[in-house]
């Protein structure tokens, strides 16, 4: 497991790395921050679209880690060919290859995360979950103050190449990574299109996926509009718009604090009420913020990081808890791309509303926030006496076992996991018995 989480931090960090390494290079290169911003648009649209048709790959091999590690060699090696390629080849070109380089993105997030159960036995699975998350969280705080600091100090190009060598160093983690314990069947090998349209079922038809994926998406989104009003909030209310990017420092660690806390008590509390508590506490923080006052904005982004670290270890806990294996990377890299998607659309929202009123801008977020955990419940559950999703994926005998169970009282002995499903309330992956869904 050591090699999973160090491949982890250490991809990720490089890819938090490489947007704003890129958008320094474009714009020392070209001086223009048009080529810029054409170069981080072309990376990260396709990360969004290349998502599902990654994890759709992934969930065909027999040993996933190696085409993972494929993946994140031909992304380190797209990185220097852009860097290589800016000011001696027509931009439209380098854009293509941004392009084909980003559809790549998806394997540091979804599909590295999507490998985890085989990793961690069930009885560690919520530890590790938490710890992965947290993963997000160094990468984020590390990532961009790395890129800031090489290009000041080094140049923007050699922050490309050190994104791009921290990408390609985790290779080898993942080329480590264990296969699937039961080889797949060629019945279970249909069309690739086949494959996208069940994961695409998956989401919307679990019900408690499709919830959590809805929040999820929502808040990304109102991260985005934060994202895009930090340099404003420097500026009114810090004093500097240069100092609106130690307020995402600020949410980065307190994100890790908490997720550091959840690792520890995390059978405490189940994966779905976080996923909506999440919700309520960032649209507070976000309402907070809105009153421009330093103390309050600090605060504030303290507050988010609580909300959103806690919230994300939540969501690949329901993933991991409701997703078919053999669609399982699929369903994580479909996640990763409707929250990048979401991040980039709330962004580009909140440009016009700053301009027109910055407390505008933040008061919608908090508002489009508090509504996403009100949603939450709008998501009708599956009926009582419904077989859960690994349980119908394990047979057919093992769902009508399932449908009996939970029709029925619950027996002497039945343990508080199982009880806890039957009501409602499913546990943690890895809280199940042999006689519940595993994930």
């Amino acid at each position: 497991m050591a090699f999973y989480f160090a491949g982890a931090v250490v991809a990720r960090t490089g890819d938090e790395m490489a947007g704003p390494a890129l958008m320094l290079a474009g714009y020392a290169v070209a001086g223009s921050a048009s080529t810029a911003a054409a170069l981080l648009a072309g990376i990260t649209a396709a990360a969004a679209a290349g998502g599902p048709v990654l994890g759709a790959v992934l969930d065909r091999q027999q040993r996933p880690g190696r085409l993972l590690a494929a993946a994140l060699a031909l992304y380190a090696a797209g990185l220097v060919a852009i860097l290589v390629g800016l000011g001696r080849l027509p931009l439209m070109v380098t854009v293509v290859i941004a392009v084909l380089t980003g559809s790549l993105g998806p394997a540091l997030s979804g599909g590295w995360t999507g490998q985890l159960p085989r990793v961690a036995a069930d009885g560690r699975l919520p530890r590790a979950n938490a710890l992965d998350a947290m993963t997000f969280g160094m990468a984020s705080l590390a990532g961009p103050s790395l890129a800031g600091g090489l290009a000041e100090t080094l140049g923007a190009s050699t922050a490309v190449v050190v994104a791009a060598a921290l990408i390609g160093s985790a290779a080898p983690a993942a080329w480590r990574l264990p296969g699937r314990p039961v080889p797949l069947r060629e019945a279970e090998r249909g069309p690739l299109i086949g494959d996208l349209a069940a994961g695409l079922r998956v989401v919307v038809g679990r019900r408690r996926l499709a919830r959590a994926t809805l929040v999820s998406v929502v808040c990304c989104a109102t991260q985005g509009m934060l994202t895009a009003c930090v340099p404003l909030l420097g500026a009114h209310v810090l004093g500097g718009a240069g100092r609106g990017a130690l307020l995402l420092s600020c949410t980065a660690v307190s994100a890790l604090a908490a997720n550091a806390v959840l690792a520890r008590s995390a059978r405490s509390v189940t994966p779905d009420s976080i996923i909506r508590a999440g919700a309520l506490i960032q649209a507070a923080a976000l309402a907070l913020a809105a009153t421009d006052r330093p103390a309050g904005l600090v605060l504030a982004l303290l507050l988010i990081g609580i909300g959103e670290g806690p919230q994300l270890t939540a969501l690949f806990a329901i993933r991991h808890r409701e997703a078919p294996d053999r669609l399982r990377g699929q369903i994580f890299t479909t996640g990763a791309s409707l929250k990048i998607t979401g991040f980039a659309a709330g962004a580009a929202l909140a440009g016009p509303l700053a301009t027109w009123s910055l407390p505008g801008a933040l008061a919608t977020a908090s508002g489009v926030t508090a509504a996403a955990a009100l949603a939450f419940h709008a998501v009708p559950l599956d009926a009582p006496g419904a077989p859960s999703p690994a349980s119908c994926s394990a047979g057919p005998e093992r769902c009508r076992s399932s449908k009996g169970a939970k029709n029925a009282s619950p027996r002497p002995g039945t343990d508080a996991a199982e009880q806890a499903r039957n009501a409602g309330n499913p546990p943690w992956p890895g809280q199940m018995t042999d006689d519940t869904c595993k994930p």
